[in-house]
């Protein structure tokens, strides 16, 4: 087993039933100059980055040759718990920033959901900073649980309209963290499964007309 299906399923182990996963890639470092409690002037390490995307479809994953996609509303997170929500690495590292302790921000605007993180505070946080400014780690997670949703079984879109609370943000590595292979373990896609088999028996049925109507003639 490689590094990187190590961490799959450490991962997996660490996934709640209800919870979903969605990844994006806009992660951005910078510093802020402030005054520090000596007047001496002290670096904040600030990591910030667009966590959600309000209406956008976003591809969750295929089944078949069919894609299964998602929308954000862009009032998903009107009545959603963001109380105490921290920040990460892999959904499973130290916490490095939170909302509890305001080293985490959370704002939203018209184009989605924004986060603001300080990771100076921690060893782990400066460590992690730093793999982000390098490059090394370049993608943004957020788990979350649904509370209201609805589904366009035509179009193979659900849309989420009410998001009940949003968990962590965080720092990820690799491209199996995406909205794919990994989140689609869920309901949605036993939606998906169900659809594709109803598919397949539909097209086998059809299939035994046209041999029963050969027979025929």
């Amino acid at each position: 087993m490689n590094e990187n299906e190590q961490k799959i399923k450490d991962f997996e182990k660490r996934l709640k039933n209800d919870r979903m996963y969605r990844t994006f890639t806009n992660l951005q470092v910078r510093q802020e100059q402030v005054s520090g409690e000596n007047g001496q002037e002290q670096q904040e390490m600030i990591v910030e980055g667009q966590a959600v995307t309000f209406e956008k479809e976003t591809v969750l994953f295929k089944c078949g040759d069919t894609e299964y996609k998602e929308i954000i509303d862009r009032n998903a997170f009107s009545e959603a718990d963001m109380s105490d929500v921290i920040f990460n690495y892999n959904h499973g590292g130290k916490v490095v920033a939170r909302t509890r302790n305001k080293t985490l921000e959370l704002y939203i605007d018209s184009n989605g959901l924004n986060m603001k993180a300080r990771l100076d505070g921690t060893e782990e946080g400066r460590k992690l900073y730093e793999e982000i400014k390098g490059g090394y780690i370049d993608r943004m997670s957020f788990s979350f649980t649904i509370k209201e949703e609805s589904y366009n079984q035509e179009k193979h879109l659900w849309r989420v309209l009410k998001v009940d609370k949003l968990y962590d943000v965080s720092a990820v590595d690799i491209p199996a963290y995406d909205t794919t292979s990994i989140s689609a373990r869920n309901s949605r896609f036993a939606v998906a499964e169900r659809e594709q088999k109803a598919l397949d028996k539909a097209e086998l049925l059809k299939d035994r007309s046209k041999k029963l109507l050969l027979k025929t003639y």
